[in-house]
């Protein structure tokens, strides 16, 4: 009889989404333990890129000082997996990470104006490991969204909301709208030559 009460619980939970919550939350913290992993590797490239930069550009201090403060608030952050149930402590960390990445933008928009460091091999490597470091985060944020998105669309839906309430299962934030549009919109660069002024009659 006991067996039977648990076949007959198992198949409730079952058909209620109790089991959809436990195969989208583990799916949530995989592809949030990636995301962590690639803004980590941009970050470890960070200290490299600015002294690199510092070689050949050591005049541009308020732009690397701006990364490098940056970088540092990023790292104050402990993002833990209880940050991705926490909608506030989720937005702070989105926030620093967006100003790293306009931090950066701004880095290298200041490089184009020095054409020995453009042509360094250690800072042609480096930028190539910082581009496709960024195509990364930008696969594992996509895949962490899907995965969140699977998740709430389940928590709010009939009868699978009803299990999520019995147990307490919440709704988990993702990242904005804005801050997408803001992280890739490319930063604008103008290389046009001056104008020569007329000659005077």
């Amino acid at each position: 009889m006991r067996a039977l009460w648990i076949v007959l619980l198992a198949s409730l939970l079952g058909g209620c989404g109790y089991n959809t919550f436990q195969t989208t939350d583990e799916q949530i913290k995989a592809s949030w333990a990636e995301v962590l992993n690639q803004y980590q590797r941009r970050a470890d490239l960070i200290p490299n890129l600015v002294n690199t930069v510092k070689g050949f550009a050591a005049q541009e201090q308020t732009v690397l000082l701006g990364v490098t403060e940056a970088r540092a608030k990023v790292g104050s952050i402990q993002a833990t997996p209880e940050l991705i149930n926490d909608p506030q402590a989720f937005a702070k960390f989105q926030a620093a990470q967006g100003e790293l990445t306009s931090a950066l933008s701004r880095l290298m928009v200041v490089v184009e104006n020095y054409p020995q460091l453009k042509s360094d091999a250690n800072f042609r490597d480096l930028q190539a490991q910082l581009e496709g470091t960024e195509n990364r985060v930008t696969v594992a944020r996509n895949r962490y969204i899907k995965a969140v998105q699977e998740y709430n669309i389940a928590i709010r839906s009939f009868p699978s909301n009803l299990t999520a309430m019995l147990f307490g299962y919440k709704v988990k934030p993702s990242f904005t709208v804005e801050n997408e549009k803001e992280i890739s919109r490319p930063p604008t660069v103008d290389f046009a030559a001056p104008k020569a002024a007329a000659p005077a009659k």
